[in-house]
């Protein structure tokens, strides 16, 4: 019995404490409300006869046959939902869903809940930030992944190297080996500038210091030229009235790395013979395109960007985040357009 008056008691509380508006009736008799429908009638004024009456008006036009029974037309359908603006003075309409719920047919007893859009639409907001958040947070482990296996394959692998080429260094001045010696020495220095040079590049990965000094457009080409002397492929950069832009930082570093992610997947997947990157600013926006003439794909079929870094969702993501658009084209056969834009001042 205790156990079952908590019960009651947690069902009460929670009824009453429901950020949406909930009146309950028998027939046209209301019956309890909760703490949200007390405040729409006592601050704006809202009648549930009102509210009562236009379910009924929405009801008869969706029925053929109707009479004054508001519970017999509304009973045959289990939920209805119809929009509803509730007028404020001196500032703009509230914009509500009004829903109504059969609770007991045989009784009569049913309910219309008011359920603000506002706090729908803040609600599928933060959803969606929740999911942004995941998208993030995965792809910056998938790059830790990358970057930790980087170091092991390539910086670690180039040090041990290096040391076993001191090793032997060692034993040819032991035996006084002249050109051992300086063979050796020579063997080492190329192997040091390989290391350097891949962490030089594993840098220009993780942050290229051209795009904080000198822009974008820099960048771009930048990671161009760079992309094209390790693949062979022809890369042009085109940009247009891009250098008075003052684009935001979070906007500069997306729009460079989907000009990463989109040249990188063309390069290793699309098998692509030429690649065109244009950047253009109009008049309210600024735009990125990557282009080639590779293979193409199905882009329905396609759930990540060719599974690479950040991926074609969490392009797609961040894009939007930043207020701006989005669109990959592909066909088959006939190559890939990735298209960002961003609103500018």
């Amino acid at each position: 019995m205790k156990k079952m008056l908590e019960a009651v008691s947690w069902v009460e509380k929670n009824f009453n404490e429901a950020p949406d508006a909930i009146f309950i009736f028998r027939d046209d008799q209301l019956l309890i409300s909760n703490h949200a429908a007390h405040a729409l009638q006592a601050d704006y004024g809202l009648r549930p006869a009102y509210i009562i009456k236009l379910m009924q008006n929405v009801v008869k036009q969706r029925q053929s046959q109707t009479d004054d029974c508001f519970n017999c037309t509304v009973l045959d359908q289990a939920k209805t939902v119809i929009p509803f603006n509730l007028p404020v003075k001196g500032g703009q309409p509230l914009a509500f869903s009004l829903v109504y719920t059969d609770l007991d047919h045989e009784q009569h007893v049913y309910s219309l809940t008011l359920k603000s859009n506002d706090l729908l639409q803040r609600m599928d907001q933060l959803a969606q930030q929740r999911k942004l958040v995941q998208y993030v947070n995965r792809a910056h482990e998938n790059e830790r992944k990358r970057l930790s296996q980087d170091l092991h394959d390539s910086i670690a692998q180039g040090v041990y190297s290096s040391i076993m080429g001191i090793r032997h260094l060692e034993t040819a001045a032991a035996k006084a080996d002249t050109a051992a010696f300086d063979h050796q020495t020579k063997l080492i220095e190329n192997q040091l500038y390989a290391t350097l040079r891949d962490i030089k590049g594993m840098a220009l990965d993780i942050r290229p210091a051209v795009l904080d000094s000198f822009g974008l457009s820099a960048a771009l080409k930048a990671l161009a030229k760079r992309l094209e002397e390790n693949s062979g492929i022809g890369i042009t950069v085109l940009t247009h009235d891009t250098d008075q832009l003052k684009l935001s930082e979070d906007v500069q570093t997306v729009l460079y790395r989907i000009a990463q992610e989109a040249i990188t997947n063309a390069i290793k997947h699309a098998q692509a013979n030429e690649i065109n990157l244009l950047l253009v600013a109009h008049e309210h926006e600024i735009s990125l395109e990557i282009i080639d003439d590779g293979t193409g794909f199905d882009v329905n079929q396609h759930v990540s960007f060719n599974g690479h870094s950040l991926g074609l969702l969490n392009m797609n993501e961040r894009v939007k985040s930043l207020h701006g658009t989005f669109q990959i084209k592909s066909t088959v056969g006939s190559g890939t357009r990735v298209t960002a834009t961003f609103p500018v001042a």
